[in-house]
């Protein structure tokens, strides 16, 4: 493992009751780098982050985070990590105040009272600190949670589906800060399935049901997927997504409003169903395009469901 990278794991595999809910996991993740990992629910993602950092022992594999060992040293990579949990973790019944005191205490932090006053008011919570922690919204609730994992400065921050159930502008607010953390030097591994948090980030991984099916700087994703795409326009496109549909030579109908974006892997295939459909269809409007993250990922969860034998031809065709 070199120095420039923050989690290096090879091999990494956890069982339960005789089953891989991860399987041979490699993964590496650059110093000072937002990465993105993706996947759908229950594809091993909150694992392997547990893993990454010390708070589930592997059944197989190795791997070093921040420098240390996942297995013999998981209290040191505790110590120099944020993890913030998909659900709200902190106390409910406790203040604001309390909360954060409470993890100033838990990390040992020095000066305490004045790291929690600095966060009190990073956070903009001057006066409202004896809030009770449950009754603050979604998005606050997201905030003080992202600034009590953060109190002792970690190098790395871990964060699990962290934009579940908020709204919008409470997303976007988050991803400012990630950002904002990001140039300060802070490692940002982020487990998602929304798209649009996925090309904020600087490298994706993708995984299924427990395996990686590909990694890479987000901006070269579509290209090692190897997807072709066509976008058609026009007026009541449910006709012609069904006969899409039913073409062979047409991999993926996703509909984006009042588009259809069309994919494949065999770009002559494609072209020739393409240039069929146009002269049956001349009223719509059929432009080539780049494939982007949003066509790579519906092409790949269908892909990894027809390899496990979960959903035959559907997931293939549409999104």
């Amino acid at each position: 493992m070199t120095g420039d990278v923050a989690i290096s794991v090879r091999g990494l595999t956890k069982k339960y009751g005789g089953k891989p809910v991860v399987d041979k996991f490699d993964m590496d993740v650059p110093k000072g780098a937002i990465y993105g990992f993706l996947g759908p629910n229950g594809s091993g993602k909150t694992t392997t982050i547990r893993m990454m950092c010390g708070l589930l022992t592997p059944d197989g594999g190795e791997g070093h985070t921040l420098g240390y060992d996942i297995r013999t040293e998981a209290r040191k990579i505790k110590e120099r990590v944020g993890y913030m949990t998909q659900k709200f973790s902190l106390y409910g019944d406790l203040t604001i105040r309390e909360n954060l005191d409470f993890m100033a205490r838990m990390y040992r932090i020095p000066n305490r009272r004045k790291a929690v006053d600095e966060t009190i008011r990073h956070l903009g919570l001057e006066g409202r600190d004896r809030q009770l922690a449950g009754n603050l919204s979604g998005g606050w609730k997201q905030r003080l949670a992202l600034a009590a994992c953060m109190q002792h400065r970690p190098e790395l921050l871990l964060l699990d589906e962290p934009t579940a159930g908020v709204d919008p502008k409470a997303r976007r607010d988050f991803w400012d800060e990630i950002r904002r953390l990001s140039k300060q030097g802070v490692t940002v591994l982020v487990s998602t399935h929304y798209m649009d948090e996925a090309v904020q980030c600087d490298y994706i991984a993708y995984i299924a049901y427990g395996r990686k099916l590909i990694e890479g700087r987000a901006r070269e994703i579509p290209a090692k997927v190897g997807l072709t795409t066509w976008r058609v326009s026009g007026e009541e496109l449910t006709r012609l997504e069904d006969e899409l549909l039913a073409d062979p030579r047409v991999e993926q109908v996703a509909r984006f409003g009042a588009q259809l974006h069309v994919s494949g892997t065999d770009e002559a295939a494609l072209a020739a169903a393409v240039e069929e459909h146009r002269r049956k269809h001349p009223d719509y409007v059929w432009e080539r395009k780049d494939a982007e993250l949003e066509e790579a990922f519906i092409y790949l969860m269908a892909t990894a469901a027809d390899n496990f034998g979960l959903d035959g031809q559907t997931g293939r065709k549409s999104a």
